[in-house]
């Protein structure tokens, strides 16, 4: 069934020399046989053995296995043909010392794919059949040399090979034992071949069917030719596989059995994710912690959109498009090697946002949870006078300087028609809240404050404190057209004489019913600090403004303004003289209060779906202050975050690259086994598995341990920040990054292990047999 045609083999030890280990041997073996081969040292008996094993291969000649010829076998033929159709047992038993005495059986039939519950029933069955029933669980440095011998035999019979190579059986044995070992190669030699190479010719001569005599690579003697054909069955070769699973079982056990070395390099690799947890457990305190604030803070600040804005014109073909402060027009960072002149003044615009009923009918219709009010600033100007604490009569300036930039710049201004939204940020100190358009409530600041300028303009002159009585009751008159204006030759005047104006019939009396402070948790300061009046108010003065003389009067003058009796010009406009007088209704601006940080951007979302629909001009500009604040917030925690991580890398890296340097030092540890496994079958990508299995079970370790570790120290690093900025529960690491970062470090360490892997599976396997 084996035949050897003209098999040479020859050694390069060095660049010229070259050693014949054989030379032109021709044999053929039975299927069943006892073949014995003898010879001195170094006469080529090991090799051959090799040779017709696969462990090794020859230079020139053939070896045919059932008739087919090995020339063009690959190193998976030889894998296959180990694994099934061969038995080794060698003189130092070369078993597996980290695995018991049923695994090591075992290995032969996971390299063959056979599933667990059969490996292990066909495993036992071999072992007692050579009388290990009692051993199966024993270490193999807890046998004798007989059943270390007697379990090197049951592995090589597990699979149950055409044919037993033996090396040197009994060359490490006792006689009494020896015996027994032979005996039992006898018995099997009855159902196959058996090749035995030993140098005890009377071991041989007792057991052997066939002795052949080997001297300096060549057979001198042949007691028992065969020369016939074999006419059998044609070898039949079945690829052999070890799964993922039996890898990781046998790095495991490899890992057990190293449980110091084991355990402080898990330490060692553990020691970035360590790092890299914290850096992202802080991380995500810090970004809550902005997000609260934004939440808390920044959605109280309104998204405004004004009658007019500034904006930059992209010179494209077509219309022009208009780019909100902020935003990045296309080309910018462009990667053409040429120089563009700018004009700044011509590359600005003012653009109009046209508040179509449309659009105002469009806002109405946005979802009303998203928002906690709309307010619309109209063209509508009051006029105010009051009876200051002197007597005298004096106007209500409007403006003042010293308000809050993202709230109205005014001493008197309207509410936001939203009370339940203003009195969740706001108290009512004393009084109540304004309900009607005779009403007004004081908003003062959290520290009871209102800047001179203001109680100046509202009248209360420049004492240092007033009581809350003082305020309370405080009247103004809102004075309509038809009595601030008046006619004469063909033109409208305003009433200069104060005290006629507060006494006339027709006024608005409006009081200071409460007296309005923001709440010391409140999200933001909604409104400046001043006199707000309701939006009743705005609406009967609109109403009435609409149908007063004056304006009626400039409806039927277009040319002329009846304020100067001139004609219009650039600078004064009809437009801008109807707005003055109130002869426009329309909003100048409008300012949407969001509910939260999130719904602020939904809103967004809404209106940018609405310049979709319209062209260019009609487009709506909008301003929202508080995201250009929680960008630069963002970019900045981003940048500490990746620098932190990074510096959390570095460890990481270090840790990935002393684990592959463990690996390899595993690598030449384990270069026997690497030899044993090969030997039973098998193959390179098996042995690369088996290693990359063992770095992978490392970085999964290491990556468990780091993230345990982290979760340990999340507790007390809490306890400390709480002290310190007295928020709880500040760091936390969620489920799902502590489950990259596992994934990380396992990835990390089997992409270290890669070339050592690679390293033992081009491992020459006779060589690593020789290994001790």
């Amino acid at each position: 069934m084996l035949t050897l045609k003209n098999i040479s083999k020859d050694y390069h030890p060095g660049s010229k020399n070259v050693v014949h280990a054989l030379k032109n041997i021709n044999i053929s073996f039975r299927q069943n046989e006892f073949v014995s081969i003898l010879g001195p040292s170094g006469c080529g008996k090991t090799t051959l053995l090799n040779l017709i094993g696969g462990l090794d291969h020859y230079t020139n000649g053939d070896l045919t296995i059932k008739g087919k010829s090995t020339k063009n076998f690959k190193d998976k033929d030889w894998d296959a043909y180990r694994n099934k159709s061969v038995g080794f047992v060698f003189q130092n038993y070369n078993l597996i010392s980290h695995l018991n005495v049923l695994n090591n059986v075992e290995m032969a039939l996971s390299l063959s794919g056979v599933s667990t519950k059969e490996r292990k029933k066909r495993a036992e069955k071999a072992l007692i059949s050579v009388g290990l029933k009692d051993q199966l669980y024993k270490k193999p440095g807890q046998l004798s040399g007989g059943q270390m011998q007697r379990v090197a035999i049951a592995r090589a019979l597990v699979n149950d090979p055409e044919i037993l190579l033996a090396d040197e059986p009994t060359g490490a044995l006792d006689s009494t034992t020896s015996i027994q070992i032979m005996k039992l190669i006898q018995e099997i030699s009855q159902d196959r071949l058996v090749i035995m190479v030993t140098h005890n010719a009377d071991i041989a001569h007792e057991y052997s069917d066939r002795i052949i005599e080997l001297l300096d690579g060549e057979i001198i003697k042949d007691s028992r030719p065969e020369t016939k054909p074999y006419l059998g069955s044609t070898v039949e070769l079945k690829k052999t596989t070890m799964s993922y699973i039996a890898a990781l079982s046998s790095s495991f056990k490899n890992l057990v059995t190293k449980k110091t070395r084991t355990f402080i390099t898990m330490v060692a690799g553990s020691i970035g994710i360590i790092g890299i947890a914290l850096v992202l457990a802080i991380s995500n305190g810090m970004n809550d912690t902005v997000n609260t604030v934004q939440s808390d803070t920044l959605s109280g600040f309104p998204i405004t959109i004004n009658e007019r804005v500034s904006a930059s014109i992209n010179d494209n073909d077509g219309p022009p498009e208009f780019i909100a402060p902020g935003e990045a027009s296309e080309q910018a960072f462009t990667d053409e090697p040429v120089l563009y002149a700018n004009d700044p003044v011509a590359s600005q615009a003012i653009h109009t946002n046209i508040f179509t009923d449309d659009f105002l009918d469009y806002l109405d219709a946005m979802d009303s949870t998203l928002y906690n009010s709309i307010s619309y600033t109209s063209n509508l100007e009051l006029n105010v006078i009051t009876e200051n604490i002197e007597g005298d009569v004096q106007r209500v300036e409007v403006t003042n300087s010293n308000t809050n930039p993202f709230s109205d710049s005014s001493v008197l201004y309207e509410l936001p028609d939203n009370e339940t939204f203003i009195l969740s940020q706001y108290d009512v100190l004393i009084g109540s809240y304004p309900q009607n358009e005779n009403e007004a409530i004081l908003v003062i600041n959290d520290e009871n404050e209102l800047d001179i300028q203001t109680l100046e303009a509202l009248g209360f002159g420049s004492n240092s404190i007033y009581s809350f009585d003082e305020i309370i009751g405080k009247t103004y008159e809102v004075i309509p057209n038809n009595s601030y204006y008046y006619e004469e030759d063909g033109r409208y005047k305003e009433t200069i004489d104060l005290e006629t104006l507060f006494n006339k019939d027709g006024n608005i009396t409006i009081e200071i019913v409460g007296i309005l402070r923001v709440q010391e948790d409140a999200s933001s300061n909604l409104l400046s600090t001043g006199l707000a009046y309701t939006k009743a108010l705005t609406d009967v003065m609109s109403d009435d403004a609409l149908i007063s003389d004056v304006v009626t009067a400039q409806i039927d003058s277009t040319d002329i303004n009846v304020l100067t009796g001139l004609p219009f010009t650039e600078t004064i406009s009809y437009e801008d003289v109807m707005s003055l007088i109130g002869g426009d209704s329309s909003p100048t601006s409008i300012q949407i209060y969001p509910v939260t940080f999130e719904t602020k951007n939904e809103i967004k979302t809404y209106i940018d779906d609405y310049n979709l629909t319209v062209p260019n001009e009609s487009i709506i500009i909008y301003t929202d202050v508080a995201e250009s604040i929680s960008d630069t917030l963002g970019v900045l925690i981003d940048s500490i975050t990746y620098i932190l991580t990074a510096f959390a890398a570095i460890s990481l890296v270090v840790s990935s690259i002393m684990i592959g340097i463990i690996t390899y030092v595993s690598v030449i540890e384990r270069t026997k086994e690497i030899g044993i496994m090969r030997s039973l079958g098998a193959r390179k990508k098996d042995i690369s598995r088996i290693f990359n299995a063992e770095t992978l079970l490392i970085g999964l370790s290491a990556g468990l341990f780091g993230v345990g570790i982290y979760y340990l120290l999340q507790i007390p690093l809490n306890l400390v920040i709480s002290n310190l900025i007295d928020i709880e529960n500040f760091a936390f690491l969620d489920i799902l990054s502590a489950g990259l970062l596992i994934a990380l470090s396992s990835i990390l360490t089997l992409l270290s292990g890669l070339i050592p892997s690679r390293i033992a599976s081009k491992k020459d396997p006779v060589e690593a047999l020789r290994t001790e």
